[in-house]
């Protein structure tokens, strides 16, 4: 089964003599719980590509199909209910200094209007200590380093059980094993839930992690 799959899709910012085209003709299709990384260089088209496939862009040229939904001039409700199947991992981990770990990974759950306080904050706790971080439920950003900060937002991706994650640059601001343990822990979750993930690096060291490695070059997609 597909989870993913796009057809000639392109994008391209501004118009007339300012319009830059940022992806062109991209063809993509990734299996229900294959793991893929996406290289390539800065400005290529990577955080582009993975912004439409999560619903957080619109694109209007081309096909992309994420979960059996057309994002291509998809409306903001159809988006909205692929933000809600989506786990999405960035580079600067976006968790709110004022909130412990546990408390940033229920803010996810609160998006489900049918659980209670309870029941977010066991599966918060229960995922925090997938991640291995049990004993720093309690902590804020401030107080954990640069890998345990990004265990939480693994764990923030991975709380509400999503079909896919989106990874931009995960592993960026972490020393080797730091995000050599990241990714291994996020592959291992995933595997579990059989959740499709997508992960944009240019960390070569985490390339044996992945089902497959795709390069996009210039809004070029040259293997896939």
């Amino acid at each position: 089964m597909q989870t993913i799959v796009t057809d000639h899709l392109s994008f391209s910012y501004g118009e007339g003599e300012l319009e830059r085209q940022v992806l062109r003709d991209i063809h993509l299709e990734i299996r229900r719980g294959e793991i893929v990384i996406m290289t390539g260089p800065s400005g290529s088209g990577k955080t582009t590509l993975l912004t439409i496939l999560g619903g957080l862009r619109l694109a209007r040229q081309g096909s992309a199909q994420v979960l059996g939904t057309e994002m291509v001039g998809a409306s903001e409700k159809a988006r909205n209910a692929i933000r809600r199947r989506t786990g999405y991992i960035f580079q600067q981990h976006n968790l709110l200094p004022q909130l412990s770990a546990l408390q940033n990974v229920c803010m996810t759950l609160e998006l489900d209007g049918t659980t209670t306080e309870r029941s977010r904050r066991v599966q918060a706790a229960q995922m925090l200590e997938a991640v291995g971080l049990a004993d720093k439920l309690d902590f804020r950003p401030g107080q954990l380093s640069g890998g345990q900060r990004q265990r939480v937002s693994v764990a923030r991706a991975l709380v509400h059980h999503p079909d896919i994650v989106l990874a931009d640059e995960p592993t960026a601001s972490l020393d080797k094993a730091s995000g050599q343990e990241c990714v291994t822990i996020l592959k291992r979750l995933a595997q579990e839930f059989g959740t499709t993930i997508l992960l944009v690096t240019h960390d070569y060291r985490i390339l044996d992690m992945a089902d497959r490695v795709v390069e996009l070059e210039d809004g070029v997609l040259k293997s896939a």
